[in-house]
Parts: structure tokens; C-alpha cells; sequence
């Protein structure tokens, strides 16, 4: 924030496209007139103007040969667009009732414009519609556009000699016309708004130091960053996919630094828990961002990091078994174990284990025994298995305690553990007050794919139970056997201290109805309550028959070039998410053969900056989000994985298990949605309502 300023900058994505080309002089003068709007936006009809025909409600500040476009209140100044001062594009664009980044509620957007037809580079006089300027070499440097690309480009004055430039790929062609084309206000209003906190971080991320910015916050959200920071118990924040539940949980690290430095804590330790690798470093300079220099007293890790650093340094470092290994263990195990009783127990404990698929049975011993932290069989035979459809006695408790017994001499014996074994070995030493001191507050985001144990271990590592943060939703529960809130209620006490956000930002009304009645009655949470969507949306989402990989490969790539256009994105901003590693990255040497640019990421290489089509696992999604998503690659996998010899019930639990996976999945988009099927028998593919998705037939959308 500029010193002497109350008010915060916001930007549309589409600004920065174009503060990005301009050359050292013009950036600079730009950045510098942004400096000036935050100490003073009001028009002085000078060289700030207000607009009369957008109802006063828009206006326009000089800046060289170039206008910002802006809107201000209290406590932001909004940046809509930028362009040259004898563009008259915005001027000539009716919005009676536009807000542009102070409302909430946007328009329908522009119709797309045919931009196919070539045209004569070497003429005279280019005829079609002029860009603002034409591609120069600074341009293109500026947008880091190969250098073998430039000849062509270079010089190119119309939209239609640019989109008719069929030697430069199209997402090339894309990002040039998303840096120079001016968007009418309505449609960059649809964009969300970043917050820069200062306008010197416009160079930091123009030079690639910075990842991306902090989204702003609406009038739902910024009540939840201070709600509830007096009480005396922890706080609990819930919401469905595109709530901006994270966004929430990084402005709460600032409400509760902010009350701990006021109390006299000199340098607090804050940790802040997110779900994935891939959004560490992410979270780690929004937080800079919003911190500055006392970012440094907020540490950044996945929960499953600091159980390995706890564990590590109390002694208990081991390998990890593999999968493989550990059924391996398992078979060995069942052969060895010595079951407890007289021989007719002895005989039903054995038949009650032979019923038990060995896949089933590594789910109960890692979610539900070690995730639970049970470490009697006096507290097993008691405890509640949510998400279990498989009902055990307590004969058949017994029986797969005692295998446990002998599986876990098994794999020490080889000198391996889980890591459901090293959670609970870093519970423990925590519990016993041997682990690192406790932080002075405690920010979990996702906190629903947690195992019980890890969540207890979070809990005695903050000093105070009030200054515990959470956020999550059942309904992404992608791991473990099952959620329910009951049981956080009942081991954290979040009572009169769980809020809800209701307002979806991320998906429109169509996807995210579409999504939730495809999940139907596999819903976790008990208490889901009705959304609302800040966008309504234009286009249904599609579910489509290609039964053969090559036919798949041309359907995602029609998709991705078209949503490109319609979205006027490139095609960076598209995402096919798979169902396994193999089946990504299969499909991105497909659409590479097709001439799409795409790669293929797993969560430790994820890079949203690299160019082209993204091409992840499902499982990798979660905590991401593309304007545009196909899930694909499900006639190549077995998903979900099941053994011919799996009980109904062992099935039923994997169904729904996997039908939460997609549904994450599909919420990972914000405007369009595809979902290709292969046909045949799959009941996780199953459940399209035709009212809610737009079904194409085979044959339609893969040739």
C-alpha cells in the first residue's frame, strides 16, 4: 500500500496483459499514475476525468499517449483497462448499470468475433479491423515470444493478418491479441480482481519473481478473516469449491499476526498449512505479498512435511513401503498370524479374513486404524468407521488386529513403514511433548484430506486453542476412507465457531450445478448448504462419447482451441486432468502430435507458468483452478482400481471415492467444462442429468 494511502490497487487480469508490452518509458509512467490514483482517484476533470454516459460511475486518468480505466470506493481503486487516447473502444461501450471491479454481478460477454479470414501482410493498406498498434519487436520480447516467431508477426497491423498468421501457433497468435486487442469493459468487469499491494510488484512480476496476486476479498469472505479471533476454542470456515476458502485462510494469517504483534508477541511463529507442494511456493509470495517484510515470521509447509521433519528428528526416519510392499507384507502376514480363541473363533476369525480383499483390508489398517491414531484393540473394537459400508464385528476386529500385529512386524522387519505409521509415530512425539515448541497460531487450509491423527498433532502444536484456523469441505475428500464433520466437531469443539461461504466465484451457476448433481447422494457433508454464483454462464457443461484415445486426442483438441477463442485466452489457461500419470501423459504427446501445445505435470513439477494446454492427474488439481477443463483419459484406466475378488462393499466405498475425485476435478473450472467418456459399463461415469449437461453423441465431437 503507497504510504499516506488508505485504499487498496486492484487489477483485471486483462490490464496487466497490456501494461505488460509497453515499452520501459510508457510501463513506467503507467505504474506511476497508479501511485498517483491510490493517494487521490477523485476526477479533477483535468487529467482525470469522470465518464458521464457509465453513469459517473467510470473513469479515466491520462498517462502519456495512453487512458487507464478505473473505480474507486473507500477501499480500493480498480483498474479496468488500458488504451491509447485516441481509441475511442470504451467510450463507445453502453453500461448503464456496470460496477466494474466493485461489483459482483457481471454481464453477459461479448459476442466472439470471426477471425479466421487471412489477409494480405504485404499490402499497402491493411484493410479489417486494426489492432490499438501494431506487433514490434518490443512487443514481442516483452511477452517472450520466440524469436523465430518474430519475423512473422512483426509489423502486423489488423486482427485478421494476426489470426490469419498460420506459420505462428494459435496460442501465440492468442497472447499477442490479448496484449494489444482492447476488451470492452463488460467483458474484463467478468474478471476476478487482483490485489497488488504495491504498484513497484507490477515490475517483479513482469520480470517473473512473482507467481501471481493475492485475489480480492468480497463482503462474505472478509468477515470470516477476523470472525471469531476473541473466542476461546478454534474456528472452522467451510464452503464449497470456488468459495474462496484458501483466499480466506491467507488474509486470516494477517488478522491473527496483526492481533499478536498488538498483544506484545515480538516475533511471532505462525504456520500455515496448504494442501500440495505445488502450492507452497505459491502460497509463500501471496503471503509476502500481503505481509511484506513480516512475511518471514510465517512458516509455509504441507502437514505432511512437518510430520516428516517431527519424526525425523525424534529418531524415527525410515523408509517408506511402497504399495506393492506393503501387500506384499500383507500376504506374508496373513500366512503368519496367529489368531486369538478357541478353534471354532480361531475358524470364523480366518473366514472373516479370507472375506477381505487385500486392498480393502491396507484401507482399513492405514485409514481407519493408524489415521485414527488407534493404538489398542480395546479402543478399535470401539471405534466408529465413517465411510465404511463394510460392517465388523467385533470377532472380525479382532482378527484384523491381530494381522495388523504381524503386518507391522512384517514391514519392520524389512525396514519399512507407511506413512499412516510415521503421522502416528509424529503424533506421538509431539503428544509426549518431545516435538518442536508450539507455534503461536495455526492456519490449516484443506483440512478435510487430514488424517484425525495429523489434525491432533496440529492442535497440541498451537499454544492456543483460539488462534487454530481451518478451512475445508467434506465433499473434496479425495483420500481415506470417509469424512464427517461429527468427528471434528467432536475432538476440536468448533461449536458457534463454524462459518459457511456460500458465494461460488470460481465456477458459473451451470458447472457448478452440473457438478453437484453429478455427485448426488455421495455428499459428505450433512449440512451442505445452498450456493450462490457470482457467475450464471453461457455454455452447459459438455460430457462426450470418444471411444478410441485418437479420437479423444481430436475432441480435446477442438476444445481447447475453441475455448481459447470464446474465452479470448490462450491456450494456457486450459487443463486436462486424468485420472492416472500414464493417461496424461499419453494424451499430451497426443495433442503435441496434433500440433497443441501441451505437457504433462505431476504435482512436484507443476508449473502454471509454462506455455500451452497443462495436462495433470486429478488428483493433483485439487486446490487449482482454469478457465477452462476436460476431464479425459478414463478408456486407458482402471478407475477406480478394483480386484476381481473386492467385496460390494469394498466396491461401493471405491465408487464413491472416486466419484468425489472427478467431482473435484470438474469444479477445478471456471468457465467451460468438458468430460469425455469411452462408453460401456463405468458408474463413475454415470449420472449426466441431460437438463443440467449437453450430451454429444458419439462420433460428433472426435472426428
Amino acid at each position: 500500500m503507497i504510504e499516506g494511502s488508505n485504499r487498496l490497487l486492484t487489477l483485471k487480469p486483462a490490464f496487466l496483459a497490456q501494461w505488460m508490452t509497453l515499452d520501459g518509458k510508457d510501463n513506467r509512467l503507467v505504474q506511476a499514475k497508479l501511485d498517483l490514483l491510490l493517494k487521490d482517484p477523485v476526477a479533477d476533470q483535468k487529467t482525470k476525468k469522470r465518464l458521464q454516459h457509465f453513469d459517473g460511475k467510470i473513469h479515466r486518468i491520462r498517462a502519456g499517449d495512453y487512458r487507464i480505466f478505473y473505480v474507486f470506493d473507500e477501499k480500493y481503486v480498480s483498474v479496468l483497462g488500458l488504451d491509447r487516447k485516441d481509441d475511442d473502444t470504451y467510450d463507445a461501450v453502453p453500461a448503464s448499470d456496470f460496477l466494474g471491479g466493485l461489483d459482483y454481478q457481471s454481464p453477459a460477454p461479448a459476442e466472439p468475433q470471426n477471425r479466421a479470414r487471412k489477409v494480405d501482410k504485404a499490402s499497402s493498406k491493411p484493410s479489417g479491423t486494426p489492432l490499438p498498434r501494431p506487433v514490434t519487436k518490443g512487443i514481442l520480447e516483452a511477452l517472450k515470444v520466440d524469436a523465430k516467431h518474430h519475423r512473422a508477426l512483426v509489423g502486423i497491423a489488423t486482427e485478421e493478418e494476426l489470426f490469419g498468421c498460420e506459420s505462428v501457433p494459435e496460442e501465440i497468435r492468442l497472447l499477442v491479441s490479448e496484449a494489444l486487442t482492447n476488451r470492452p469493459l463488460e467483458v474484463a468487469g467478468r474478471q476476478p480482481d487482483l490485489v497488488v499491494a504495491n504498484p513497484d510488484d507490477l515490475f517483479r512480476y513482469q520480470e517473473g519473481e512473482l507467481l501471481g496476486f493475492l485475489l480480492k476479498l468480497d463482503p462474505d469472505q472478509e468477515r470470516f478473516v477476523s470472525w471469531a479471533l476473541n473466542s476461546k476454542g478454534p474456528t472452522l470456515v467451510k464452503g464449497a469449491p470456488g468459495t474462496g476458502k484458501s483466499t480466506v485462510a491467507l488474509y486470516r494469517v494477517k488478522a491473527i499476526l496483526d492481533r499478536l504483534l498488538a498483544n506484545g508477541v515480538e516475533k511471532p511463529r505462525v504456520l500455515f498449512t496448504t494442501y500440495t507442494n505445488a502450492l507452497v511456493s505459491v502460497s509463500e509470495q501471496l503471503l509476502e505479498q500481503l505481509l511484506g517484510d513480516r512475511a518471514s515470521l510465517i512458516e509455509v509447509r504441507t502437514a505432511d512435511s512437518l510430520v516428516t521433519l517431527i519424526a525425523s528428528r525424534a529418531g524415527h526416519k525410515m523408509a517408506i513401503a511402497s504399495g506393492e510392499e506393503q501387500l506384499h507384507a500383507l500376504a506374508m502376514a496373513r500366512q503368519k498370524v496367529e489368531l486369538g480363541g478357541n478353534k471354532v473363533e480361531q475358524a470364523a476369525q480366518a473366514q472373516a479374513l479370507s472375506r477381505l480383499a487385500p486392498e480393502y483390508m491396507l484401507e482399513e489398517l492405514n485409514g481407519v486404524i493408524d489415521a485414527r491414531g488407534i493404538d489398542t484393540l480395546e479402543v478399535y473394537l470401539a471405534a466408529a468407521r465413517p465411510g465404511r459400508k463394510l460392517a465388523l464385528g467385533p470377532l472380525q476386529r479382532k482378527a484384523v488386529w491381530a494381522l495388523r500385529t504381524t503386518w507391522n512386524s512384517e514391514l519392520a522387519a524389512s525396514g519399512k513403514r507407511t506413512f499412516s505409521q510415521t503421522r502416528m509415530k509424529a503424533a506421538e512425539v509431539v503428544a509426549e511433548g518431545k516435538g518442536p515448541p508450539p507455534y503461536d497460531a495455526v492456519v490449516v487450509d484443506e483440512a478435510q484430506d487430514l488424517d484425525p491423527v495429523v489434525l491432533g498433532m496440529l492442535v497440541r502444536l498451537c499454544a492456543e486453542p483460539n488462534r487454530l484456523f481451518l478451512t475445508a469441505d467434506a465433499d473434496q475428500s479425495i483420500y481415506g476412507s470417509g469424512f464427517r464433520w461429527s468427528d471434528v466437531h467432536a475432538s476440536l469443539k468448533f461449536q458457534g465457531r463454524t462459518g459457511i461461504l456460500r458465494r461460488n466465484h470460481r465456477s458459473t451457476a451451470r458447472i457448478g450445478k452440473a457438478a453437484r448433481s453429478y455427485l448426488g447422494g455421495g455428499a459428505l457433508d450433512e449440512d451442505k448448504p445452498e450456493e450462490v454464483y457470482v457467475h450464471e454462464g453461457d455454455h452447459p457443461p459438455v460430457v462426450a462419447r470418444a471411444s478410441e484415445p485418437d479420437s479423444e486426442a481430436r475432441l480435446l483438441a477442438r476444445f481447447c482451441r475453441a475455448a481459447a477463442k470464446e474465452l479470448h485466452l490462450t491456450l494456457g489457461s486450459c487443463a486436462i486432468l486424468a485420472p492416472s500419470r500414464d493417461c496424461g501423459r499419453a494424451i499430451a504427446e497426443r495433442l503435441k502430435n496434433l500440433g497443441v501445445s501441451a505437457t504433462f505435470m505431476d504435482s512436484k513439477s507443476l508449473d502454471l507458468r509454462q506455455p500451452g494446454v497443462k495436462v495433470i492427474t486429478l488428483q493433483a488439481a485439487k486446490g487449482l483452478e482454469f478457465p477452462a477443463v476436460a476431464l479425459a483419459g478414463f478408456g486407458e484406466s482402471t478407475f477406480p482400481s478394483l480386484k476381481p475378488d473386492s467385496s460390494l462393499e469394498a466396491r461401493l466405498e471405491a465408487l464413491a471415492r472416486a466419484r468425489r475425485t472427478v467431482f473435484v476435478g470438474m469444479t477445478r473450472a471456471m468457465r467451460l467444462l468438458l468430460v469425455t467418456t469411452p462408453g460401456g459399463d463405468n458408474p463413475v461415469l454415470e449420472g449426466f442429468d441431460p437438463a443440467l449437461w449437453h450430451e454429444v453423441k458419439a462420433g460428433q465431437g472426435g472426428n
